[in-house]
């Protein structure tokens, strides 16, 4: 019996792990979803603005989170340290890389109330109050 829990317990905590993302936006924006190269076109800071001229507000979780992993593969094929060198690139540019956010929490908080603002989530989450554009495996 004791095998069999540790057995359930092994593939649950693997299947909480393995969750996708949920790219979520402002709540006034009129886009309804978007495609993996339109995200990777607004985290490269190459799309500055909506189709409604909003300025594009981007933000990332920290460089140790599991969510900005999974993201940074999914969308760029790269791990968080060579996004962060691309982005290093840029401020010599006088680009800023996106904005970082410590917890999903804090970035729904921050996509609900800024906008233009775009941003991931674990797909655990119910988001409220923002736009889910696409969901990311």
């Amino acid at each position: 019996m004791r095998s069999l829990l540790l057995i359930l317990g092994i593939v649950w905590a693997s299947l909480v792990q393995a969750g996708g993302l949920l790219v979520i936006a402002s709540p006034q924006l009129p886009d309804t979803k978007i495609s993996v190269k339109q995200l990777a076109d607004i985290y490269a800071l190459k799309k500055m603005f909506w189709a409604d001229d909003t300025p594009v507000v981007p933000v990332n979780r920290e460089s140790s989170s599991d969510e900005r992993e999974k993201f940074s593969e999914a969308v760029f094929n790269l791990s968080p340290l060579e996004l962060a060198e691309y982005w290093n690139r840029l401020r010599f540019q006088g680009k800023l890389p996106p904005l970082v956010q410590t917890s999903d929490q804090a970035v729904l908080g921050f996509v609900r109330s800024v906008p233009g603002a775009i941003g991931y989530i674990s797909d655990s989450q119910t988001p409220t109050g923002v736009k889910v554009l696409i969901r990311l495996p």
